[in-house]
């Protein structure tokens, strides 16, 4: 007799079932299920599948800054201060950190906020940044932005005059922020970005998508990315201020993710805190949070999963309650903080180790923005596409100027009799991943306005691979092309 299951599809929590994250989404479980065909040895028009469907700098190839890996190695392994090589500012490093960590390991608990070291030296980091001075006490280091993003938005998980909360997210967005408002129960509220005027976010659109919300939501908190993922755009000073005086006017929240910073290329960034302040009063009295991660930049260093939140203007009994559910999880992997040291507070000039820290970020760098650069010229002049400039140097959403794709959709569901649910850009990246092997991620993953279709592909690889993926894609999509003209 068969033993009735106690958690079921249809007994679990029905948000879990919600959650869509496209970039480790059904195209990606497909090109995992190629790679291991092509590993059994079974014949495909190409030999291996090139994943740009995820800003995973060092599984693409980018080396990591020798300097980080030193302070990781000796916090890790002590005995290691014996060596020779080891310059004498990454062992005065070392000592500093394991100083503040309980018995001298990193293997110990941290506060649940993180070594206060390590927070006054983000403090420190973004005063100099930002011309505004930061408290270590509103500073909280987490398992990547990620984690810390989770944690802020869980705060709002309360009615408000009877009404659910609300939170207002971009349009193309990054589905961390749609599948956590699906995980939390909170109302996800949509703002289209302006791809025809560079992905701006326009005061009108974010008045329209406030007032059609309000009538069914409380909404409580805006959501900004910038730089833009996956859109690439850099936000300008003036566009920063129709933003902050919008929230100050409906009395919003500002989550300010502003994790690709250190990936700009063309344009200044500015802070949220930092233009909030310099507009003085009673916008610097805006509730915000920001987030800074040690996965993008130079850094890139995804898997030891290290983030900074700073959080301005909240109430000390706000603070003790985030403090306390954050205390639940313990704390941040402490090499991930050691990480997070390392970025806010780089090798000095006059210092052993920074010639060879300086040689290697700025050839990273150089790379990264010829590659931008060459990316926008060759997708731009592919029939069909079309990019607004890159100003971010991880990836690039693309738009397919292709108005059959809805018929190429319907034909596709009548010869395979599967995948029912497919929509037109997901049909289109599955044959680019069957024909050729490049898994980029569909639009309809990130949000995008009705009728229109992109993908997003990152540009992280090395030279040849990269130039490998651009023609692989071009001839894909001329062949397209002719096949359903």
């Amino acid at each position: 007799m068969k033993i009735e299951e106690c958690l079921n599809e249809h007994n679990m929590n029905q948000r879990l079932l919600r959650i869509r994250y496209a970039v480790r989404g059904p195209i990606l479980e497909r090109a995992l299920a190629i790679q291991a065909d092509l590993e059994k040895g079974v014949r495909k028009p190409f030999k291996r599948v090139i994943r740009a469907n995820i800003g995973d700098c060092h599984a693409l190839g980018q080396r990591p800054i020798t300097f980080i890996r030193q302070v990781l190695a000796l916090a890790t392994c002590p005995s290691l201060h014996m060596l020779q090589d080891i310059p004498e500012d990454v062992k005065e490093r070392v000592r500093e950190i394991l100083g503040e960590c309980v018995s001298g390991s990193v293997g110990s608990y941290s506060p649940a906020p993180g070594l206060l070291l390590i927070r006054k030296h983000v403090a420190q980091y973004l005063t100099a940044r930002d011309g505004v001075s930061a408290n270590f006490n509103n500073i909280y280091l987490g398992s990547g932005a990620s984690d810390l993003i989770k944690s802020v938005l869980t705060l709002f998980v309360e009615k408000v005059d009877g009404k659910p909360p609300g939170v207002m997210i971009p349009i193309p967005q990054y589905p961390l922020f749609s599948g956590t408002l699906s995980e939390l129960g909170l109302q996800q509220v949509d703002y289209y970005l302006d791809e025809d005027e560079g992905w701006a976010l326009k005061y009108e659109e974010l008045e329209r998508s406030w007032r059609a919300a309000s009538e069914h939501c409380s909404v409580r908190a805006l959501v900004v990315i910038n730089p833009g993922n996956p859109t690439g755009q850099v936000l300008s000073r003036d566009n920063i201020e129709d933003i902050i005086r919008f929230a100050y006017k409906h009395n919003l929240f500002i989550l300010a993710d502003e994790v690709y910073q250190e990936n700009i290329i063309s344009k200044p960034f500015h802070s949220f805190k930092k233009v909030m302040h310099e507009m003085g009063d009673p916008y610097k009295q805006l509730q915000l949070s920001s987030f800074l991660t040690c996965s993008k930049g130079w850094s890139a260093e995804c898997g030891l999963r290290a983030g900074v939140c700073e959080l301005v203007s909240l109430q000390p009994r706000v603070l003790t309650a985030l403090e306390a559910a954050r205390s639940t999880q313990q704390c941040a992997s402490v090499l991930g903080q050691c990480v997070v040291d390392c970025v806010v507070r780089p090798p000095a000039p006059s210092s052993p180790s920074f010639p060879l820290f300086s040689s290697e970020r700025d050839r990273l760098r150089r790379t990264l923005t010829e590659r931008a650069l060459a990316a926008h010229a060759a997708f731009n002049s592919i029939p069909g596409y079309f990019c607004n400039p890159i100003e971010v140097t991880s990836f690039v959403l693309f738009k397919l100027k292709v108005q059959c794709l809805h018929f190429h959709e319907l034909k596709y569901r009548q010869k395979q009799n599967r995948r029912p649910g497919l929509v037109p850009d997901e049909f289109y990246c599955l044959r680019l991943l069957e024909e050729t092997g490049v898994c980029v991620v569909p639009g309809s993953g990130f949000g995008q306005r009705p009728g229109s279709y992109h993908f997003r592909t990152t540009i992280l690889h090395d030279r040849e691979e990269f130039s490998y993926m651009l023609a692989c894609i071009r001839r894909f999509h001329l062949n397209f092309i002719e096949e359903y003209s």
